[in-house]
């Protein structure tokens, strides 16, 4: 068993047994994919909503909702997940950034978490857990071997769904 590691604005995909990890999830999401029948797990850690509204964005897909979901999916299914059986967990989307008067950046984790629910609604994939806002980061661990997600948060414990 090996932990492979996604940073921020990457994606990557698992294979029983290893462990996919990623750290930092502030105002962030990170998307977990699980295929439990081939045991084909996907992990992305987005950074924003929208790639449409940034502009420069071309080359940076890892980094929005919008488009590293579809990438991962992609990567997924070219490794035998199928989409018809994946099931997601999201995590993160935290307001790091209390008493800004940029309500734009107040809200960033509320708009990133609406982006990851809206896109994985239009792919038809269900989300089956989440762990979302509040105040806090949160370090992710996605086991391939049963789908678990593991989030472990600095003076807030540990807790696997």
């Amino acid at each position: 068993m090996s932990q492979i590691v996604v940073g921020i604005s990457d994606l990557n995909i698992a294979k029983n047994p290893d462990i996919l990890v990623t750290y930092a999830l502030g105002s962030c999401v990170g998307i977990c994919l699980y295929d439990p029948i081939t045991k084909i797990a996907g992990l992305s850690h987005i950074m924003l909503p929208n790639s449409n509204q940034i502009s420069g964005s071309a080359g940076q897909s890892y980094k929005f909702a919008d488009t590293a979901i579809v990438l991962l999916l992609k990567k997924m299914e070219m490794a035998g997940a199928q989409r018809v059986r994946l099931k997601a967990k999201i995590a993160g989307g935290a307001q790091m950034f209390t008493g800004m008067s940029n309500s734009s950046l107040a809200n960033i984790g509320q708009r990133n978490v609406m982006a990851v629910k809206a896109e994985l609604a239009r792919l038809k994939i269900p989300i089956l857990v989440e762990d979302v806002g509040k105040n806090y980061g949160r370090t992710l661990y996605l086991d391939s071997s049963d789908g678990s997600m593991r989030i472990k948060s600095a003076n807030r414990g540990e807790w696997v769904w």
